[in-house]
């Protein structure tokens, strides 16, 4: 499901998202129930100061007829500020408990959303911009938490107030209360027409809001091949068009959205005429007071204010269930296959040292195909052991299948056939977390995050003494230009591991695979950003951290992997030719040619690219 249908899907569900993400509050609703009842105090005394000043203009009236003042004025005038005052406070405790009560709805959906994200299968991200992920989980939850501060503070204000004034209206008078109250179908109709077609204005803005943090991502992150390549034109216009469409789609939300107020106010205001009108030829007739009609006015107001507000935060709920519908989407975004029961007793490596039944056998892949679908498999018929210890490297062109391998291993993907086993149990067995928690990893792309260098090498195994740190570096020729930066291993790197070069960066990933000891190592291009030396140092290195473990390399470079024990040649998803290197060259065959036009620069012969590479 793209996010555009995941949007309009969304956007045709407001009541059941909004009683779900209600249903999120169970856990405060301490705080929802004192909230409603500071809400009814609050409100209750709102509408009964009207009528109190409405008798205190009365009585003065009374006083100017009489020429004397009555002592009540007094005392009316002291309950009304008494009213206003504790009106207050309750607005100050509704807020403060509203405030505290979404806040942790906030806290819970956030941490939901990054549990979901580390359970999502890798093919989710595929999909999907990280954008537009990143969206979903940031700003869609921050409009969920302004919207429903404002909900959950003013709708319960404006149902209480419209209820209330009507009451009093009609107690006051009849008559001016049909008149006021005439205008509350034609309101009410012109609010949910709008409702009803904002929250599709505003499902498309956050959509075009997820797409636009998409191409800002894209646009940070590779900024410097943007100007190598002097495409900042392109980089402009692409983000204009973005920004364009975001930019209508919110002004047609927001239109929508602010349609209603002045309509609002419209009604308001002839109804105010109508109702002053009416109420001065009651006065005149003698069937209302000065002060009756004062009073009258003022729950008047009272009454069509909330009205107006009411159809106002109809638009801030079609937002926010918009939101809503985007995050429970993510939310409910299928998993990972559940976790089986079996092994769940087998418990992770520690400090390095492999535990498990599966932890020193045999690797094997039993006739393992996988494809994603609709799609032609990416892998085929793979068939081969590992046994414990033995370095295996997987070759082949751009495509061949070869980072699918490694996924499948560490059940990133999920075979269509066949299976997988490690220590004769079929991986599928073995949770996911204890399956991963045997792999050492270092990526082509070497990933840091913002912290120190210690930390970042200590990342595989957080309870390493600095001993077993400044050793992982040493053994990875890490440790030189670590000393040679002015804070050493406390330099904080940011932006990925700037300020150091892409080698160093490499070097410290590969530090972090050696701390962590793991059983079986997985190195994806691991030299490929690194100069000569340094990868002769590297594979020396690597020679060490190998022994006594199982390890798969993914390599290019084919001079990394000439003492691998075991060579997978794939072409196409299949293993096309699997032996050593001596015995390859020897069979002259797909390798051998592989081979040759690698190295024919470099040894002075005429290479031939044969067979499609």
């Amino acid at each position: 499901m793209t996010a555009g249908e995941e949007s309009g899907e969304a956007a045709q569900k407001f009541w059941p998202t909004a009683g779900r993400l209600l249903g999120l509050l169970r856990p405060f609703r301490l705080h929802v129930l004192g909230a409603v009842a500071a809400t009814c105090a609050f409100a209750g005394l709102n509408v009964a100061a009207p009528k109190y000043l409405g008798d205190a203009t009365d009585v003065v009236v009374e006083g100017v007829f009489q020429g004397t003042l009555d002592q009540r004025l007094g005392i009316l005038l002291a309950a009304v500020a008494i009213m206003y005052v504790f009106a207050s406070l309750f607005n100050w405790v509704q807020g403060a408990l509203t405030a505290h009560a979404v806040q942790g709805l906030m806290y819970g959906l956030r941490a939901s959303v990054e549990d979901k994200l580390h359970r999502l299968p890798s093919t989710y991200f595929r999909e999907r911009s990280r954008g537009d992920v990143l969206s979903r989980a940031t700003n869609d939850i921050d409009n969920i938490a302004q919207a429903l501060n404002q909900v959950l503070t003013q709708l319960i204000v404006s149902v209480l107030m419209l209820f209330g004034s009507l009451a009093m209206m009609l107690w006051i008078s009849p008559l001016l209360a049909a008149i006021a109250v005439a205008t509350v179908p034609i309101s009410t109709w012109i609010t949910f027409l709008v409702a009803r077609r904002s929250q599709e204005h505003f499902a498309v803005q956050w959509k075009e809001t997820g797409e636009l943090n998409a191409h800002v991502e894209e646009f940070v992150s590779g900024h410097e091949v943007i100007k190598a390549f002097g495409r900042q034109g392109h980089a402009v216009e692409v983000f204009s068009r973005s920004n364009g469409r975001l930019a209508r789609a919110a002004a047609k939300a927001q239109y929508s959205a602010g349609v209603v107020q002045p309509l609002m106010v419209l009604m308001s205001n002839l109804n105010y005429i109508a109702v002053a009108v009416v109420g001065a030829l009651q006065v005149i007739a003698g069937a209302m007071t000065i002060g009756g009609v004062q009073a009258f006015i003022q729950f008047s107001r009272l009454f069509t204010q909330p009205v107006g507000q009411i159809g106002g935060l109809l638009n801030v709920m079609q937002s926010c269930a918009a939101s809503a519908g985007r995050v429970f989407v993510l939310l409910d975004a299928r998993e990972d296959p559940q976790e089986p029961n079996l092994q769940q007793q087998d418990p992770p490596e520690q400090d390095g040292r492999p535990s498990g039944a599966a932890a020193g056998g045999a690797i094997v892949f039993d006739d393992v195909t996988f494809g994603y679908p609709g799609s032609v498999p990416a892998v085929r018929n793979l068939a081969f052991t590992v046994e414990p210890g033995q370095s295996v490297a997987i070759v082949g062109h751009t495509g061949a299948g070869k980072s699918t391998v490694v996924n499948l291993l560490m059940r990133f993907l999920e075979p269509t056939s066949g299976r997988i086993t490690m220590g004769g149990l079929n991986i599928a067995d073995i949770p996911r977390d204890h399956l991963r928690a045997r792999f050492g990893v270092v990526l082509q792309d070497s990933w840091l995050f913002g912290g120190t260098i210690r930390d970042n090498i200590a990342y595989g195994r957080p309870d390493a003494p600095d001993a077993a740190i400044v050793a992982a570096a040493e053994a990875t020729h890490a440790d030189r230009f670590i000393r040679s930066l002015p804070h050493g291993y406390d330099t904080v790197l940011e932006n990925g591991g700037d300020p150091l070069s892409q080698g160093q960066r490499q070097l410290l990933t590969i530090a972090r695979a050696q701390l962590a000891g793991r059983s079986v190592l997985v190195l994806d291009e691991a030299t490929s950003s690194v100069d000569s030396r340094t990868e002769l140092l590297i594979r020396q290195a690597m020679q060490r951290l190998r022994h006594g473990r199982t390890s798969f390399v993914i390599a290019h470079r084919l001079s990394t992997i000439r003492n691998a024990d075991l060579i997978l040649v794939m072409d196409h998803g299949r293993i096309v030719e699997q032996g050593t290197h001596g015995r390859l060259l020897a069979a002259n065959s797909y390798y051998a040619r592989l081979y040759n036009a690698q190295f024919a620069e470099r040894e002075g012969k005429a290479g031939v690219l044969e067979g499609g590479l």
